[in-house]
């Protein structure tokens, strides 16, 4: 393959489970550092903030640093603030992200003022019917609505988990809106993402474990998707898929041998 220039992955599913690195992936992340290939770690991951998921990293060995992780909360207060300036928002996360959400004025549930914003986060156990009802009654009365990404499960050490999208799509119908989404799929995100590592789409990779949302967005924004058979993966899906990933390898550990014909790493 063509010589690449830089790499982006996903965390959850590609190199750890339930934060717990996979077989192989800490010592392909050390190659890459080692053959100064530029990375950054996207991640949808909505529990835990830029800094807390670094912490966590590299205790478990790999070498990363709080700037080489951009997470949707983060992406999504530059978006609020952007588009929202000073607006009251509600947020619905399992988890608190409050220090990747600088800039934004979080209104408490039981505030009775109407919100100008409904944010969603990752889903959890704070996903409760009350806790929906009151997005949909603000979403009723004019609330736009800002969703950090729609994946609709992930992989925990318990197995598949419901995630986000499977409560957006009921808000969206029920409340007859459209969500704008901020995470992985959305073009900014990649952006962004190609931006912080000086790269090119067209030399960059994307490594990640769900198909339409990691790889095939990223291959519709120029990248070479890359998937694992890791985290998320099911064979079902990858069959039913919207399109053809790039390059499909067994896990994280199989990277350094992909790039090696282009890079020398």
């Amino acid at each position: 393959m063509e010589r690449v220039g830089a790499v982006l992955i996903d965390i959850d599913g590609v190199l750890t489970v339930s934060w717990k690195p996979l077989p192989g992936a800490v010592e392909a992340m050390r190659h890459l550092r080692e053959h100064r290939v530029p990375l950054a770690l996207l991640t949808n991951t909505t529990f835990r903030t830029r800094s807390s998921i670094a912490t966590v990293l590299a205790q478990a060995g790999f070498p990363v640093a709080a700037e080489d992780v951009l997470t949707a909360p983060a992406a999504t207060a530059v978006y609020l603030t952007e588009h929202f300036p000073g607006a009251r928002c509600l947020l619905l996360n399992s988890g608190d992200i409050a220090d990747d959400l600088a800039g934004v004025t979080l209104i408490e549930p039981d505030d009775p003022a109407p919100a100008d914003v409904v944010v969603v986060g990752g889903a959890g156990p704070e996903f409760d019917y009350a806790s929906l009802n009151r997005a949909f009654a603000h979403l009723r009365q004019g609330a736009r609505l800002v969703a950090m990404h729609r994946n609709l499960y992930w992989r925990t050490e318990s197995g598949l988990t419901l995630d986000t999208g499977a409560f957006l799509l009921g808000l969206e119908r029920a409340a007859d809106v459209e969500a704008e989404v901020i995470g992985k799929p959305a073009a900014a995100f990649f952006a962004t993402a190609l931006s912080r590592v000086g790269a090119a789409a067209s030399e960059t990779l994307m490594v990640g474990d769900d198909i339409e949302s990691d790889v095939l967005a990223a291959q519709r924004n120029g990248l070479t998707g890359v998937l694992v058979k890791t985290g998320k993966y099911r064979r079902e899906t990858h069959e039913a898929a919207s399109g053809t990933p790039d390059h499909v390898l067994d896990s994280f550990a199989d990277v350094p041998g992909l790039l090696k014909d282009g890079t020398g790493a």
